[in-house]
């Protein structure tokens, strides 16, 4: 399998569930912008959305979106329980945290990366982040992880956007539950190995 990456991108989400299920896929980096691969080819026809991540299957056919490729990755090593079994509440518990993650903190959070949005527009934006923040803070409250104890492909997800608000300088101090839960993926040797996988951590 080969997976489609940006670093530090949505992308990463589905890098961590590859190496948390013991997946091994050839890491393939693609320049958004250009829409280029790094050896050159065009990635519009990889995937014509034009956007990471994109997994190639061996068979050549392609998976894209995040919590759909996180889904299926886990789904091909069920030993991992990165995703509950089929047909469980659990597996929908799971589906609404992916889709949370999602609609509401990726879409939410990634909106800031617009170079339009004037400084007027971000703050407005930062609101509306930091009600969803709320939200998440409580689905935190005594849990380690967003589905309970157990860690899963939606925390990778959340993981993922929720490391943009370093970017933006937005401080999660108002949400302790979040910090400590970004302090604790942070510290898994697979996240681990991911950041460093891409640049991110040396």
């Amino acid at each position: 399998m080969k997976l489609y990456y940006s670093p530090g991108a949505c992308s990463m989400a589905t890098h961590i569930v590859a190496r948390e299920a013991g997946h091994n896929v050839d890491l393939v980096k693609v320049d958004i912008p250009n829409k280029k691969t790094e050896d050159g080819g065009d990635f519009w026809k990889i995937n014509p959305k034009g956007y990471v991540p994109a997994l190639q299957l061996d068979n050549g056919e392609v998976l894209t979106e995040v919590g759909v490729i996180c889904q299926y990755l886990a789904d091909q090593k069920p030993e991992s329980e990165l995703v509950p079994k089929l047909g469980t509440m659990e597996r929908y518990h799971q589906m609404e945290a992916l889709n949370f993650a999602s609609s509401e903190v990726h879409k939410q959070i990634g909106a800031l990366f617009n170079p339009a949005m004037t400084p007027e527009m971000k703050e407005v934006q930062k609101s509306t982040i930091g009600r969803r923040l709320n939200t998440l803070e409580k689905m935190l409250d005594g849990k380690s992880y967003v589905s309970g104890d157990k860690f899963s492909a939606a925390d990778a997800y959340l993981f993922t956007v929720l490391n943009w608000t370093k970017m933006h300088a937005i401080d999660l101090s108002p949400w302790p539950n979040i910090k400590a839960f970004m302090g604790r993926v942070g510290e898994r040797p697979k996240v681990q190995e991911t950041l460093k996988a891409e640049g991110l951590l040396k």
